[in-house]
């Protein structure tokens, strides 16, 4: 009677063992399927992420605050190229308030007053602006400079009206 029970044990024993390592291998099976997936996404994410690396780097290409030259130039004459940065700023957002709209906008005041909604620096010397009168729509080139004295200029170079 006992060899019948330890007989029966062995093959229950041998059963489990077997409904285990199927289990197993089919649980093994989908976490690898699981793993390609996630590594063929992870080898796209870093091909996205060179790409746009890439991207980022042409476009700080011509930015005053990624220039060594330009901020080597602010730092020759005693500025640093944020302060600058900024007091270039402030002077074309504080053009916007001139009554008959912003002096630096060379367009005509036919639908209402050109402000300067945007400023893009280019490099110690330049400034693309975005410009709108609330209808029409255009890009100019500024150039500033900063005296001996520290005094700012603006000079309107170029201009683009959009139809």
């Amino acid at each position: 009677m006992k060899s019948r029970i330890y007989m029966y044990l062995f093959f229950f024993s041998i059963l489990l063992v077997l409904f285990m390592y199927v289990n197993q291998s089919s649980i093994f099976e989908r976490q690898a399927a699981t793993i390609d997936v996630l590594e063929r996404k992870n080898e796209t994410f870093k091909d996205s992420i060179a790409t746009l690396s890439e991207e980022i780097s042409q476009l700080l290409y011509f930015d005053l605050l990624t220039n060594d030259s330009a901020r080597t130039y602010f730092e020759r004459i005693g500025m640093e190229a944020e302060d600058a940065a900024t007091q270039v700023r402030e002077r074309i957002y504080e053009y916007n308030l001139t009554s008959g709209g912003n002096p630096l906008v060379p367009f005509a005041n036919a639908n209402g007053q050109w402000r300067v909604n945007r400023v893009k620096f280019l490099n110690h010397r330049w400034v693309i602006a975005d410009c709108s009168d609330g209808r029409a729509w255009g890009e100019i080139w500024i150039e500033y400079f900063f005296d001996q004295e520290g005094q700012l200029d603006l000079t309107t170079q170029a201009s683009v009206l959009y139809p």
